[in-house]
């Protein structure tokens, strides 16, 4: 899918200027989510005055990732190094299929315990104890337990990002992430908006399961992890 110039390009920054500004740190050159909502961070331009800006954002033995269109240099007070290739997916086309949802539930604030936990045993990606603030999340219990969720991260205007997919490894091979998934895509294309998602380039299985649901590489970026010189 050929990529046309949007939000989408620079994702990350898109979402701390505009609907997720209230959840950043930082100024015109260069701002971050703060570290309880997530670790990224993004410049409005790759010059030393932003990188500089960048710097006085991030506490000394503090890592951030940025998203590139290439690899960066950065300046003498910061390190950067690659950390992979991300995969941008966006599904063009508009879920209409009736999901069943009779045992999926909205999560909040009572459930972040629960949400770390579930997190910490599958590893889907950042996410910390404010990430649920950045718009809707779902899930899934048994017996009590958080075997399942999903939920909606960056958000730019059009767009909406699904992240947090994840499943208790006992619980897999039951169709659980891809109902989640087409729950809140439904949920996206109602408000007018179209989901995207963020993978690493070697996570065949997660890309296999995006593409099934209706998902298309949109873009490729570098992931670039950026700390304080050592």
């Amino acid at each position: 899918m050929n990529p046309t110039p949007t939000g989408l390009d620079r994702p990350i920054w898109t979402a701390l200027t505009t609907r997720q500004a209230h959840l950043s740190l930082g100024g015109a050159l260069a701002r971050r989510f703060h570290p309880d909502v997530a670790p990224f961070a993004a410049l409005a331009s790759d010059t030393p005055d932003a990188w500089r800006a960048l710097h006085a954002l991030l506490a000394p033995h503090e890592q951030v990732p940025i998203l590139s269109a290439d690899d960066v240099e950065g300046i003498d007070a910061l390190q950067t190094k690659r950390a992979g290739t991300i995969h941008q997916m966006i599904a063009p086309q508009r879920f209409t299929q009736t999901t069943d949802a009779s045992d999926v539930i909205r999560l909040s604030d009572a459930d972040t315990d629960d949400m770390l936990a579930l997190v910490q045993r599958t590893k889907p990606g950042p996410f910390g104890k404010r990430t649920h603030e950045m718009g809707a999340y779902i899930g899934i219990r048994e017996r009590g337990e958080l075997i399942a969720m999903a939920g909606e991260r960056m958000a730019i205007d059009g767009h909406v990002e699904i992240s947090a997919v994840c499943v208790d490894e006992r619980c897999r091979g039951r169709g659980l992430a891809g109902r989640l998934m087409n729950i809140l895509r439904e949920e996206i294309g109602r408000r007018g908006e179209t989901p995207f998602l963020h993978v690493f380039s070697h996570n065949e299985s997660a890309i296999a399961l995006y593409e099934r649901l209706g998902f298309e590489l949109r873009h490729a970026f570098a992931l670039v992890q950026v700390s304080h010189a050592v």
